[in-house]
């Protein structure tokens, strides 16, 4: 479930794409774009502000605080129902495309009748985009693409979102009586960047009172199915949620199999096969049951539903051999206990049987973030309320790293860069146990060349140098522009290399095996950045680049104070891509840190 600032900026950010696409004013259109954000970054919560006390986000006027004011009290913005009416559903279905857009999607409603992503698609396939004003040769290849990244996110919630929503499950089952445990599970507990559904377990020697509780929950919107030990549910968001109540004793057993991947369980099976076992979510048994066994589970079966699970465990299996824990599951099978990032069979069980299973970074670990942006250029905060909140984290160093010029539309100047180096320093008399660094997002451009010439990169104390355009290059030339900026001396970090946004935006052509191979061979880090949006390097990425010997940063992005919590995923990330502290620049202490940034001495 998005927390309730994250519903806002989408039904405003919808409110400005639909100004765009009916032909309304493009300042205003702005404007809300320009709320939307500061909405979204707005460190408290919306609920309980009236007009006035929204007015007092900056960014925020009085006719949007008016229009936010009506959907806290209502659930419904009549002037953002008024548009959608006037646009069907199908072209603001398209505007979510890729490539298209608000004025895309209505030139192709407007010139040739297509209402929906399905015809689209038939009508780039038909060759018939060339008949509307301002697409090109290529536009149809792109805008396909599009629709591709769009159906394969379709009906999948991102890691964020889908954290929050299973947290308060979590937090509103365990507190009704009876619970004994509750946690969830699936690919959510092994941190995939997207969620299909949500897998919770609990407890209790009575499952009826939390199979209730869960369909009276206010953000559940239908009950697909209930029994007494699995309630199946669709939240108003349209993420469903699974519930299975578990005997205590059964626990371990439970979370083993519905947080495996599904290739991590059968390699489970299989071995439990190999010693005589069985193993499911009920247990780990002996594979022959002897007869009295089976009598046994026959009488038990009779006993009601509230012992439901634990009668049919018994009644299809052998003697138990464990279940109560994850550990002792996995200790029956030779194996230690596996972190569920990595149960995903990518030679986990292997390496545990040969005791080299990796001692995963933590975001305990983390000493500080490398890039962060503040309302300089596009951030939503100011220095002070940035490093505020950063030291709050605990952290021990933290470095502001705003756009450089090349991103035009930020009109990032040399004064303005070298006024809020003045400001840090100032800042910095506060701040005695927080090193503040002061650094820059670089622009890395066509030809792999950075904003700003050598002796003005040589003052700050971090650059990380980010792909910003000219995305559709071929491979050969992406290749290049990223080589060429990992040899770039003032370069430490590669920002979110692929570029991809989940959903949105696929990742650039380029040879990210060229491009690890130059990165450690320059000393250059590449970013995990936590973004929620963007999480690049995906795991599969990381693993690859840590065979080469690539260090990582693992960083927020923030351009709000919420962002600073970012983190999280990318250690979540960072963990499928069996990264320890030792591949992590910003796990580093200070010293360590500081002779990493030291690149240009070292060429």
């Amino acid at each position: 479930m998005p927390r309730l600032n994250d519903q806002v900026r989408e039904l405003l950010q919808e409110y400005a794409d639909l100004i765009n696409i009916t032909g309304g004013d493009a300042f205003r259109a702005r404007a809300y774009e320009k709320a939307a954000r500061a909405v979204g970054g707005h460190p408290g919560d919306l609920a309980g502000l009236d007009v006035k006390g929204l007015q007092q986000i900056p960014g925020v006027g009085k006719s949007t605080a008016e229009k936010v004011a009506e959907y806290l009290t209502t659930g419904k913005i009549t002037a953002l129902e008024t548009l959608r009416a006037e646009i069907p559903s199908g072209v603001r279905e398209m505007m979510a495309v890729p490539s298209v857009g608000p004025k895309r999607a209505l030139a192709l409603y407007r010139d040739l009748g297509i209402a929906s992503v399905d015809e689209l698609a038939e009508a780039i396939r038909a060759d018939r985009l060339g008949e509307v004003a301002g697409f090109g040769e290529r536009s149809g290849e792109k805008i396909l693409h599009g629709i591709e990244l769009m159906r394969q996110s379709g009906g999948r919630t991102l890691l964020d979102e889908a954290t929050e929503l299973a947290e308060q499950l979590v937090a509103a089952l365990s507190a009704v009586p009876g619970c004994t445990r509750c946690a969830y599970a699936g690919s959510l507990r092994r941190m995939r960047e997207t969620v299909g559904d949500i897998d919770v377990l609990a407890t209790a020697a009575d499952s009826a009172p939390l199979m209730a509780a869960l369909t009276e929950l206010p953000y559940v919107a239908e009950v697909i199915g209930s029994g007494p030990t699995k309630t199946s549910v669709r939240t108003s968001q349209g993420v469903q949620v699974d519930l299975r109540v578990v005997p205590e004793e059964d626990w371990g057993a439970a979370l083993v199999y519905f947080t495996g991947s599904k290739a991590h369980n059968i390699k489970l099976r299989t071995m439990a096969v190999r010693a005589g076992l069985k193993l499911s979510e009920y247990g780990l048994f002996r594979a022959d049951e002897p007869a009295e066994g089976k009598a046994a589970s026959k009488t038990r079966s009779k006993t009601g539903s509230k012992a439901a699970s634990k009668a049919k465990s018994n009644a299809e299996a052998g003697e138990k051999v464990v279940s109560a824990t994850e550990e002792e599951v996995y200790a029956a099978l030779g194996l230690p206990w596996i972190a569920p990032p990595l149960r995903e069979d990518r030679g986990e069980i292997e390496a545990a049987l040969r005791g080299e299973l990796p001692d995963l970074v933590q975001e305990s670990d983390l000493r500080g973030d490398l890039h962060t942006h503040t309302d300089l250029t596009d951030g939503l905060a100011t220095l002070e309320e940035m490093i505020d909140t950063a030291a709050a984290r605990g952290y021990s160093y933290y470095a502001v790293t705003d756009h450089a010029p090349d991103l035009v539309m930020q009109r990032m100047t040399d004064e303005k860069m070298l006024a809020q180096r003045e400001q840090l320093r100032r800042l910095a008399d506060r701040h005695k146990k927080l090193r503040l660094l002061h650094g820059t997002e670089l622009n890395i451009g066509p030809d792999g060349g950075v904003d700003w010439p050598p002796e003005f990169l040589a003052g700050f104390d971090v650059c990380v140098a980010s792909v910003h355009s000219h995305f559709t290059a071929g491979r050969d030339a992406q290749t290049r522009r990223l080589i060429r900026a990992c040899e770039n001396p003032y370069v430490h970090v590669i920002g979110h290399l692929t570029t991809r946004r989940i959903g949105r935006r696929g990742p650039i052509d380029v040879d990210l095996d060229a491009v690890f191979a130059a990165a450690a061979r320059t000393g250059t880090a590449i970013e995990i950045n936590s973004s929620p949006q963007r999480l690049d390097l995906r795991d599969e990425d990381v693993l690859r680049a840590k065979r080469h010997g690539v260090r990582f940063a693992i960083d927020s992005d923030a351009h709000a104070t919420p962002h600073l919590a970012y983190p999280r995923y990318g250690i979540g990330t960072a963990q499928r891509g069996w990264l320890t502290t030792e591949d992590v620049i910003n796990t580093w202490p200070w010293q360590r840190l500081k002779r990493f940034l030291r690149k240009e001495a070292q060429h």
